[in-house]
């Protein structure tokens, strides 16, 4: 058998935790087929590693890469820094469920311009990356902010009952539809008036679905115990997996502090 690419003399590591160890590894297609020793082995392409580390591409869970994927599909500063899957839509800001017809708010102006918005259902948004191809893997949540811009007319006060009945409905479409789950950015001034009576709901469609929730927390400074015991509440309420973003005890005033959470 003659496979599409062979490297030689890699010490690979296989993301088990375990050990590295010298091997060859044969790929067909898209799938490794083969790993060990493989003296007589022949490819159409064959790369001597030489003993470098290879290794699965690695995963950026955190990144706001939403629009750059279909912009700039060739990723080459994810590529070649070995990444290979993007998880996009945190900090409560995503480029779908999304349609705007004037200013972009802050903080979703991180993704684009205004014309960059033209995604108003998560599968519009999965076609344009498909059409886009990119280099690399694209996991989508979908952010709380933006399904507040979709609903709300004013970003300075909780979302009404009407109002977090239409985020959920098109939350609930876009979890269909293959969006991996909802972030929140309650930190930031477009989200933070959010109270969790707004949030428990959405992350409660979450969790029947099957998803997962990623939050970028309240509060990082003195609240910091406070706003992640209501992420925790929030999540647990939702029977919903919880992931919080930049975990950190923000400001010289809390050195010190991330003992507490095991005390």
């Amino acid at each position: 058998m003659v496979y599409d690419l062979l490297i030689r003399n890699a010490n690979v590591l296989d993301g088990s935790g375990a050990a590295h160890f010298r091997a060859d590894v044969a790929i067909q297609g898209e799938r490794i087929c083969a790993i060990g020793a493989m003296p007589y082995a022949t490819a159409t392409t064959i790369i001597d590693a030489n003993e470098r580390y290879l290794s699965p591409g690695f995963i950026d869970v955190h990144t706001h890469d939403d629009t750059n994927v279909i912009r700039v599909p060739e990723m080459l500063p994810k590529l070649t820094q070995g990444v290979t899957t993007v998880v996009v839509g945190n900090c409560g800001i995503s480029a779908s469920p999304v349609t705007l017809t004037s200013e972009v708010p802050d903080p979703m102006n991180l993704l684009g311009k205004l014309e960059d918005f033209r995604y108003p259902s998560f599968a519009d948004y999965a076609n344009a990356v498909d059409a886009a191809s990119p280099s690399i893997n694209v996991a989508a949540l979908v952010g709380h902010t933006s399904l507040r811009s979709q609903v709300m007319d004013n970003f300075a006060r909780p979302a009404s009952a009407a109002e977090i009945a239409k985020m959920e409905t098109l939350l609930r479409q876009a979890l269909e539809e293959g969006a991996l789950g909802l972030s929140s950015g309650l930190a930031y001034r477009n989200a933070i008036q959010a109270p969790t009576s707004e949030m428990a709901p959405l992350v409660a469609a979450v969790g029947k679905s099957g998803g997962v929730y990623t939050t970028h927390l309240r509060d990082e400074f003195a609240g910091l115990l406070g706003a992640m015991d209501e992420a925790f509440t929030t999540a647990r309420d939702g029977q919903v997996p919880l992931v919080i973003s930049h975990l950190k005890c923000a400001g010289a005033g809390n050195w010190g502090r991330c003992k507490q959470g095991t005390e």
